[in-house]
Formats: structure tokens, sequence, C-alpha cells
């Protein structure tokens, strides 16, 4: 069983960095989760692995299932302008434009702050990736508790 704290914190490791710059992956046996990125390797999991390429999961057996990158499962970019269209219609366009330099999250929460959105849109980003990691875990087998 996996506890969902556990899982979203190995869910916020891995969407911390560029899709495949940091994993991490559940032993859906015993909800281990083991980590390997830039500046943490939880342990010996990985010790065999030289390779850097999708041979991993292979290597890694019917037992394990990587956690997902926020992109993998729409919660990025995408969700930005879902909630903007629920909530902001009007911002549409201001946000595009906001989203086509670096900086954008930045400049986006900036704008949500003025427009006194800003909690809106944690309650939303959190409730969209409970559901799809909720999901997620369903699609893969994993037993989750609250």
């Amino acid at each position: 069983m996996l506890n969902y704290n556990t899982l979203e914190e190995a869910f916020m490791f891995v969407s911390s960095g560029m899709q495949h710059e940091n994993y991490a992956v559940i032993n859906k046996k015993t909800g281990e989760i083991h980590y390997r990125g830039d500046v943490i390797d939880s342990g010996d999991l990985f010790a065999d692995d030289d390779s850097e390429d999708e041979d991993d999961e292979e290597f890694l057996g019917d037992n394990y299932v990587y956690v997902p990158h926020k992109n993998d499962l729409d919660l990025g970019r995408k969700l930005v302008f879902d909630f903007v269209a629920q909530y902001l219609p009007d911002m549409y366009n201001e946000v595009e434009r906001i989203f086509r330099s670096r900086g954008a999250y930045s400049r986006f929460k900036a704008l949500l702050d003025a427009e006194n959105q800003l909690q809106n849109w944690y309650n939303y980003e959190n409730e969209r990736t409970k559901a799809a990691l909720l999901e997620w875990c369903k699609d893969n087998g994993l037993e989750v508790q609250d």
C-alpha cells in the first residue's frame, strides 16, 4: 500500500526538474520509492545501471513503475490554460503572451496575485494533481491510502 503524501513527494521530486532529469520508481509490491537525480540517489536499485537510455524499464522489471513527470499527466502548461479558461477567460491572450518567454510561471503567479486568484490557482492545481495521480495509480495497479 502506498501513502498518498509519499507519492506526492515523489511526484514533486520528479517534476522539480526537466523531464527525464529526476527519477523516482515505486516497487509495486512494497510501495517503497527509490529516487535518482542530479543531487540524490536513494540506494542500490540503480547501482548496476550505468545506462541513461529508455531500457531502464527492462532493467527494473514488472515490479517497478516510474513516477510520472507533471507533463506526462498534462499538469504543466495545459493545466495553466485550463485554469485560465475557467477562471480568467478575459486574460487568456495575456497568459499566452506570458508563456512565450522564460520565467512564465513566476509572471503568471504575479498576475494571479494581482487578480486575487492565486489561492484559487493553488486549490485548482492541488485538486487536479491529486485526481491525476490517483488515476495514474489505478492505471498502474497501485493501491493508495489517503
